[in-house]
């Protein structure tokens, strides 16, 4: 068997295709009151949405080492004779480091590698990387496609309200937008695997607007894959990807509801979209992944 993949539920790919391709998505844990959940398996991004924006206290944890050791055992069950543990960004969660603790009790070699993003600028990569694994490609090949891949990705997103990223001490170099007036749209990036601010705008229609002129700008210079997220937006991520569907044409730019997790900590009404370079596509991936 070629080498295995393992993600972690920041990564969007819908659970179904990921169980068609073998990959092993561990979740995170989403803790509201005295409940916890695990990520896309006891609770969606929607039903996070609105306990946010009825004032509870929701906060997330990243999974142990055990819960990585058990994917990675999962694989080598299953034939793999080496893994490619892919993650979030180090910046913004420190489930990479369980990860890390967990391959040096792994039956087999994993490489354990960051993504330095989130959403599909994780997602993106692990399909790629699962592309080759499915030709038959080993360790290195796989790893070397993830990597490529993931240094080409760029996240854009806005978000409704920058606290929830500054009470989840995600906020990074966008700090110093803290206390913008409200009509000021901060619109915001993964650089370096961290949230930076790159514009602000006056209305939502205009950050929308400079997000879908940043896609199109990157997506036109090269070869290119595009994914639209949303957490209780539904009708301007819509939007947002007919504008760029428009744009570029022979582009299909699949929508989804961002995960509970990275929810949590942007807030109802945030819209991202993701451009990576084009890569292969695994079999089984459908038109529309999302």
């Amino acid at each position: 068997m070629p080498s295995g993949l393992v993600t972690d539920s920041t990564s969007n790919l819908p659970l179904t295709l990921a169980a068609a391709l073998g990959i092993e998505v561990v979740p995170m844990t989403i803790v509201v009151g005295d409940a916890s959940f695990h990520e896309d398996v006891d609770v969606s991004a929607g039903f996070i949405a609105e306990q946010l924006r009825q004032g509870h206290v929701v906060t997330t944890a990243h999974p142990g080492p055990e819960s990585f050791l058990t994917a990675y055992r999962a694989l080598a069950s299953r034939g793999a004779d080496s893994i490619v543990s892919m993650h979030v960004s180090s910046k913004l969660s420190s489930a990479i480091n369980a990860a890390r603790l967990a391959a040096e009790s792994s039956p087999v070699p994993v490489r354990v590698i960051d993504s330095h993003s989130v959403a599909m600028g994780l997602g993106f990569p692990v399909l790629a990387a699962a592309a080759v694994a499915e030709a038959g490609a080993g360790l290195d090949d796989v790893g070397a496609e993830a990597v490529r891949v993931a240094g080409g990705v760029r996240v854009w997103f806005v978000v409704d309200d920058l606290d929830f990223l500054h009470r989840g001490g995600r906020i990074g170099g966008a700090s110093a937008l803290l206390g913008t007036v409200l009509s000021i749209k901060p619109l915001l990036t993964i650089s370096g695997g961290e949230v930076v601010a790159f514009d602000r705008v006056r209305t939502s229609a205009r950050a929308i607007a400079r997000l879908a002129e940043v896609a199109v700008e990157r997506a036109a210079a090269a070869p290119s894959q595009l994914a639209v997220h949303h957490t209780d937006a539904a009708d301007r991520a819509e939007a947002l990807a007919a504008v760029l569907e428009a744009a570029l044409p022979g582009h299909r730019v699949p929508v989804s509801e961002l995960t509970a997790t990275v929810a949590v900590h942007s807030g109802p009404g945030t819209i991202a979209v993701v451009v990576a370079p084009a890569a292969a596509a695994p079999e089984v991936w459908p038109a529309d992944p999302a």
